[in-house]
């Protein structure tokens, strides 16, 4: 069975951010629907995540959202996507969004999104996969967490090898253009995994 190449997006979901976040999120949603790629995310219809699901969907794309029932039942869940999965637990959050994803993309956020963000990090060095990881540093937004990973090398705690797991880029288009090589290798021309 074939799908689109699938881009997991972890985010924000404050609906008090810097509105050129909002727009940089909308960015990233309506571009991988555009480019026949699906979207994979937490399910919530506010901050972030809301901006990025409402874009790719308006542009005409999947979105896929798996969200916890204590989430879904405090109505975050966003009713419109393709797929709303709701699951038992934010461990099953994680997985079924691992599962179900190509490669990620990490724009800012919350504890949440530091959460997952180390999550998939950590698997990657343990070689339990070999998915990109593209943080979005959208007006340096994450260069706390760069000089903290360079810190962590220089004291010796993290290989120089593991601080390139991920790449950072400071803007949307600099996502795709390091999703792209990826994603275009595993696209066929009607948008499906060849």
């Amino acid at each position: 069975m074939t799908r689109p190449y699938s881009v997991c997006v972890y985010c924000g979901s404050s609906n008090r951010a810097d509105p050129e976040l909002y727009d940089s999120a909308a960015e990233l949603g309506r571009g991988i629907a555009e480019r026949g790629w699906r979207l994979v995310y937490g399910g919530g219809r506010v901050g972030l995540m809301g901006a990025a699901a409402e874009a790719a969907l308006a542009a005409g794309g999947e979105v896929i959202g798996i969200i916890p029932g204590f989430l879904h039942d405090a109505e975050v869940g966003h009713h419109g996507l393709t797929e709303l999965l709701v699951v038992d637990s934010m461990h099953v959050r994680k997985m079924r969004m691992f599962e179900l994803s190509d490669a990620f993309c990490v724009l800012p956020g919350g504890l949440g999104t530091l959460d997952e963000t180390f999550e998939i990090l950590t698997w990657r060095q343990l070689g339990l996969h070999d998915k990109p990881i593209v943080l979005a540093n959208l007006a340096g937004f994450w260069n706390p967490l760069l000089d903290l990973v360079g810190s962590q090398v220089s004291q010796r705690l993290v290989r120089e090898e593991h601080a390139r797991l991920f790449t950072a880029v400071d803007d949307i288009e600099g996502v795709f253009a390091a999703l792209g090589r990826r994603g275009q290798a595993a696209v066929g021309a009607v948008g499906k995994l060849v």
